[in-house]
């Protein structure tokens, strides 16, 4: 059972409504998922974070959490460098939650390994049983390219499911492209497609409705994948 969205404050309200569009699209309605939002605060993000952009997305997230999670709570994972311990943000302070949270958090290169593994490790110790979704955010390319693809290739037989979202100018962004399609199978391969990526150039631009399609039409074929190999059940 997803959260009721009469207990939804009024301005999450129409992100939860779009965000069960989406999820209905897909097949997904009525299903159960933990949602986790991890943030870039690398230097090259504060226009993001000034712009509001960052708030936006926290805001989104929150709403697709309302019909996916019933707790109405969002690990919020900050990473530049290294990354910080999870901030559980509810759907009740989402107001100026980005500016609250991030206050104290330095600015820093771009390390994705770090974050991914915080996830799987937050994740494992909270002994959920529900499959993840995890709204991975980021403007640039890491310098740990090869530990973030043996994290990602690592986490392709737990029960989460990567959703990149990409801001900012696309030749940026090259990595996280390759992230979504890193093969499947054999030597070397991830046991299943764990990942999706959508592009939001412009942040404050993009869509809902957009962005939610975006994330959420592969995240009903990992789930039936992920079925499949036996990592959910």
């Amino acid at each position: 059972m997803s959260l009721d969205l009469n207990k939804v404050p009024p301005g999450l309200v129409r992100l939860s409504k779009t965000a069960s569009v989406s999820l209905a699209k897909n097949g997904l309605s009525g299903q159960r998922a933990a949602v986790y939002l991890v943030l870039d605060k690398s230097g090259s993000m504060d226009p993001f974070y000034r712009n509001g952009s960052v708030q936006k997305l926290a805001e989104q997230s929150l709403g697709l959490s309302a019909n996916l999670d019933d707790d109405g709570t969002v690990p919020v994972i900050y990473f530049h460098s290294t990354a910080l311990p999870p901030v559980d943000v509810e759907l009740s302070a989402y107001q100026g939650v980005i500016a609250r949270t991030s206050a104290a958090v330095g600015w820093g290169g771009t390390n994705y390994s770090n974050a991914i593994n915080s996830v799987v490790r937050h994740y494992r110790e909270s002994g959920a049983s529900d499959p993840a979704l995890v709204i991975f955010q980021s403007d640039g390319d890491p310098q740990d390219r090869a530990a973030a693809e043996k994290a990602i290739k690592e986490a392709s037989s737990l029960p989460l499911f990567w959703a990149f979202v990409g801001f900012g100018a696309k030749e940026f962004l090259g990595f996280l492209r390759k992230l979504d399609d890193l093969k499947v199978g054999g030597f070397g391969g991830r046991k299943v497609d764990n990942a999706s990526f959508y592009h939001a150039e412009n942040p404050l631009a993009t869509s809902d409705e957009d962005l939610y399609d975006g994330i959420t039409h592969e995240f009903a074929g990992w789930l039936k994948a992920a079925r499949s190999k036996g990592i959910l059940r």
